[in-house]
């Protein structure tokens, strides 16, 4: 990767660009076990199928009582264990709506789209995974839902110091990959802290969501009606002002281990970063999204219904399915992994209440 990047300067956008996403050297093209217990990192939807059942729950009461089609668009379906419990729940709970159903994965990934189709073969008749949304049957109307898909966006980095804002660059030294500023020309950078109304005090780091801005108006273009559940760890505009978040949230996450430094192993980690909830429902009502809440997952969860999914038992062996089931149920809602994530839902040309 590093002869790749030999002689060039890259923004951090383009440099994660490559380093995710690039055919060759990217960390999600590897043919390479990623989250899990083998990978380098866990979601909340690996918490056995309960997240997945519990999502479940909410989209066939939507379909059910409001009507809302019986297709649902997840955006990065990673392992598909998330798309698995959903179908599971659904086939279960409401066969009728199921039996008319699909459900749409769209992910970037070859080795994740085989992953997918595996792990989902008993449910194929009623799924698609294609690479891009804009394969979606247009205009499309449903369910559109994605988890932790924004924070593995490309961002630019800023700087400000001594009352200049710089931008953050990538090169290569002596076969090390390092950090060069340089003063801020990128108009685009410029417009989104205008636009946005973002300040910066002296010394601070900030991450600029470009892909994301993009991709919203992209998806906007391939949606009639939809109600869109984005799960992810971020801050809002007030949080980012936080003196411990001065330095950003740029990181890598490399055999389970957190790495602050994001050049390390190129291609080899994954690189995150917290994403910008306030530029999320700024940029979904300029395409015409209604912001409906947000809500702290373990939040979300309690008020979707997960306690109805603990199993009553008398089973005294604590390493029983059941016990494991409960315990799982009880992380979510009463851990640090249940409180670091959160749960935004918009909705295109509806008006749905989320809970009654």
């Amino acid at each position: 990767m590093l002869e790749k990047m030999r002689n060039r300067r890259l923004s951090y956008a383009q440099y994660i660009e490559l380093a995710l996403y690039d055919e060759q050297y990217g960390y999600y093209m590897r043919r390479k076990e990623k989250i899990g217990r083998e990978g380098d990192f866990i979601t909340t939807s690996n918490v056995g199928h309960i997240v997945g059942h519990v999502f479940a729950d909410v989209f066939i009461r939507f379909i059910e009582t409001y009507d809302v089609p019986p297709l649902i668009c997840e955006i990065g379906g990673g392992t598909g264990r998330f798309a698995y419990a959903v179908l599971e729940q659904w086939k279960r709970q409401s066969p009728q709506t199921f039996s008319q159903g699909q459900y749409i994965i769209v992910e970037t990934s070859p080795y994740h789209r085989e992953k997918q189709a595996e792990i989902l073969a008993p449910f194929m008749d009623h799924v698609r995974i294609i690479s891009s949304f804009t394969e979606l049957s247009s205009p499309f109307s449903g369910i559109v839902c994605s988890n932790e898909l924004f924070d593995a966006f490309p961002v630019h980095v800023i700087e400000k110091r001594n009352g200049q804002i710089y931008e953050c660059f990538v090169v290569v030294e002596d076969d090390q990959l390092v950090e060069q500023r340089h003063v801020l020309e990128n108009e685009e950078i410029v417009h989104y802290l205008e636009e946005r109304d973002i300040q910066l005090v002296d010394g601070q780091r900030f991450e600029i969501p470009l892909a994301m801005k993009k991709f919203i108006f992209q998806l906007d273009q391939a949606l009639e009606q939809a109600i869109i559940f984005t799960v992810d760890y971020g801050y809002t505009d007030e949080e980012w002002k936080h003196p411990e978040r001065k330095q950003g949230s740029l990181r890598g996450y490399y055999r389970h281990q957190f790495i602050d430094n994001p050049l390390r192993y190129p291609g080899e980690m994954d690189i995150t970063t917290h994403i910008q909830w306030d530029a999320l429902r700024f940029y979904g009502e300029q395409a015409g999204w209604t912001f409906t809440h947000l809500w702290r997952q373990d939040e979300f969860l309690l008020q979707a219904g997960i306690l109805n999914h603990l199993i009553a038992h008398h089973d005294p062996n604590p390493f029983s399915e059941q016990h494991r089931h409960n315990r799982a149920i009880r992380s979510l809602v009463m851990s640090d992994i249940g409180r670091a994530f959160q749960v935004m839902v918009q909705q295109k040309n509806m008006n749905i209440p989320i809970f009654t």
